[in-house]
């Protein structure tokens, strides 16, 4: 097999794509690279083919090597293990956009596997990995309504920038990653600090051009390099007496579709289905007959869904395309966390609850990009009960991706380190689910960082949009407020947006029709800013400002000290430290610039822990009048204590104007006296008076 590539300019480097040198028993395999990142991405299909299968079973595992950025692993074992949370997110990334393109009928299990193998620091590599991913996909023979493209855009200083950098990504106001193929977009996710819907949309036109082109770069590739595309496997079976079985069943599930309430529907859909299955029970014996009675079961109600929307307006719970469900709010329903909230809109609850905790509490990062820690995490959990379920209690790639979409929304709003000491954690529990919970959570996130005293720039809130069209180019389409599961189940999109009342903070699209026009999201965006509006007043009437900190979270002072006195606070092996954080029970953490936080659950003990560090890194001045504790009395004078572990000497004749024939006339042990430091002699010692009684 000979070596193809085709490249093309982007930015400062060329953007390559490649096939034949590596993985040639791979149904496709394409290397990329962009400057110093690459990435090798692979497709295989099983030999086996599952007849009737009604999904695609595809799988995506983006990994990260150590190696691609010089680094070896840390930890006990030298070796990458378990996926990391950005690889998840890369790896949704890719799925999201090309599973929609993939034919059921053809009936293999796919994989998946880019594997960046370069990273430089600079060109991002999850662009680069989707790009890899649809291109060997495209040049394979497994049948793909591909190619698929994406692109980053940002908006830095006013103007947008195609695939920044990773530091212009830092300073960015807005980054979003839009994914697509020549005919529309198939996804948008991203965050921003407040953009309006104009400059998204502003976005999603740049990011079209480069997205068409990338596209057009892959057939290029395919055409060098591509195989013959493999036959599907479609049933060579129908549904015996299919028409008298929708004939049978549509009036009863158009009746049972619209009761009102997710349980009773489901109940009244078993129900029907339970009926018709013992009518036609002998034909449905087989396998593959009952296989075909259950697909057209869900194609009757994916018919009345859309009928009902599209030509009455009126959705499964009797709601208009643009209304929200009903939502209610409470704050601090939890006695002991440091703030809590219940945010329910409709059968979709989070219970979202705040910590607040040190610096030493900060989530570490170790990937390839580099060390990091952020001061603000977002964890979201969907137990098997919260859709009346039994099943196991895990951490999914839904879970990581839910959590990160609320994280992304909530944090351009959460207070910086410098303004608000604390790490920030929020849990979402979701309680209840019928209906975008993402965005439950960032609702109930707003609400329980500011019910534990959280000093958020803004309130954050977020909603979920629906489509449903109907004909070849979307001649007719209904934009739905605040969907429904089954309405993400049957319907062609889920847009999700969040913002402030002035602007959006986080997004996230994705669709399962060829891709969506500029019209459709301009009118999607608008609606959903009318509905963030509407439910922002609902949350503002629960609690619209921080409450005072809860008693039982950490006392947090902070107080600069001179950088060259860093190592007399440390200590040697951080002895002088640590005597300090156990005499005053408290956390103390130090930054290189001089910065040093003190943690205490008692205000008393953080403030005298301040007092002695100031006392250790503070060189006394003279002409400076300090309170002093008088320490030791002696005959010629008396030792006085001015700063914690600093003690000087008030001589007897600077006690008064007058002769004093006794120190202990004057002053006692333990008493609290200004004295004036009035010199530092040659060997650092400290010279005192007495200011009362030279006053007196």
């Amino acid at each position: 097999m000979s070596v193809e590539r085709v490249t093309y300019r982007l930015g400062d480097a060329d953007l390559i794509l490649e096939t034949g040198k590596i993985g040639k028993q791979a149904n496709g395999c394409v290397y990329a690279q962009w400057g110093g990142a690459a990435v090798v991405a692979t497709i295989c299909a099983s030999s086996s083919v599952t007849e009737g299968q009604d999904f695609v079973p595809v799988t995506v595992e983006y990994n990260e090597k150590f190696y691609a950025a010089g680094k070896i692993p840390g930890g006990f074992v030298k070796r990458e293990g378990r996926p990391k949370d950005k690889e998840i997110l890369v790896s949704r990334l890719i799925d999201r956009p090309m599973r929609p393109l993939f034919e059921p009928s053809f009936g293999h299990e796919l994989q998946i596997v880019p594997t960046c193998v370069s990273a430089d620091g600079v060109h991002t590599q999850d662009i680069l990995a989707v790009l890899a991913a649809s291109a060997a996909t495209t040049i394979s023979d497994i049948p793909f309504h591909g190619p698929v493209a994406a692109c980053r855009v940002g908006f830095l200083n006013g103007k947008y920038v195609i695939n920044p950098t990773f530091k212009e990504i830092e300073e960015a106001d807005m980054e979003i990653v839009v994914a697509g193929t020549k005919d529309g977009f198939t996804m948008v996710e991203g965050g921003a600090n407040e953009v309006s819907e104009e400059v998204m949309l502003g976005a999603l036109a740049e990011a079209e051009k480069f997205i068409k082109e990338m596209c057009v770069l892959q057939e290029e590739l395919q055409k060098k390099a591509g195989k013959e595309k493999l036959p599907l496997n479609p049933l060579d079976v129908t549904l015996l007496n299919a028409a008298a079985i929708e004939a049978d069943a549509t009036p009863l599930l158009k009746k049972a579709c619209f009761q009102d309430g997710k349980i009773n529907r489901g109940i009244a859909i078993a129900k029907v289905q339970k009926e018709l299955a013992a009518k036609y029970a002998e034909q449905l014996e087989d396998p593959v007959q009952a296989k075909l009675f259950a697909t057209l079961m869900d194609d009757i109600q994916y018919t009345l869904l859309r009928k009902s929307i599209l030509d009455d307006g009126v959705r499964i719970d009797g709601r208009k395309t643009d209304e929200i469900r009903p939502i209610t709010c409470e704050v601090n329903v939890l006695p002991s966390p440091h703030g809590s909230a219940l945010f329910t809109r409709g059968e979709t609850q989070s219970l979202a609850v705040c910590t607040l905790g040190t610096a030493l509490d900060e989530q570490s990062y170790d990937d390839i990009d580099g060390e990091r820690s952020d001061h603000f995490i977002l964890h979201y959990n969907f137990p098997p009960y919260s859709v009346g379920e039994t099943g196991k209690l895990t951490t999914g790639r839904r879970e990581i991706g839910h959590g990160n979409l609320a994280r992304r929304s909530l944090a351009p709003m959460v207070p910086s380190r410098e303004e608000f000491p604390y790490t920030v954690r929020v849990v979402s529990e979701i309680m209840e689910s019928n209906g975008s919970s993402s965005q439950a959570s960032t609702c109930g996130g707003t609400l329980c960082m500011l019910a534990a005293g959280v000093p958020m720039k803004k309130m954050v809130a977020g909603i979920a949009m629906g489509l449903i069209t109907e004909g070849e180019h979307y001649e007719r389409y209904k934009i739905l407020s605040d969907i429904l599961g089954e309405e993400d189940h049957l319907g062609d999109m889920d847009f999700k947006v969040a913002g402030t009342k002035d602007g959006i903070t986080g997004f996230q699209m994705d669709i399962k029709i060829p891709g969506v026009t500029t019209e459709i999201m301009q009118k999607a965006l608008e609606q959903a800013r009318v509905g963030r509006l509407h439910i922002l007043s609902i949350m503002e009437k629960c609690i619209d400002k921080p409450a005072p900190l809860a008693k039982t979270a950490p006392q947090i002072l902070s107080m600069k000290i001179p950088v060259d006195k860093i190592g007399a606070l440390i200590g040697p092996g951080g002895k002088n430290v640590k005597a300090l954080c156990a005499q005053y029970n408290c956390t103390i953490n130090t930054d290189d610039d001089g910065t040093v936080t003190i943690y205490s659950k008692n205000g008393m003990d953080a403030e005298a822990a301040k007092k002695a560090i100031k006392g250790m890194t503070e060189d006394p001045e003279v002409g400076v009048i300090y309170k002093g504790t008088v320490k030791r009395i002696m005959d010629f004078g008396a030792f006085v204590e001015i700063l914690p572990g600093k003690e000087g000497l008030c001589h007897i004749s600077k006690l008064s104007h007058e002769r004093v024939e006794k120190v202990s006339d004057v002053l006692k042990e333990g008493q609290t006296i200004p004295v004036k430091l009035l010199e530092v002699d040659k060997m650092g010692r400290l010279n005192l008076s007495y200011i009362d009684a030279i006053e007196k």
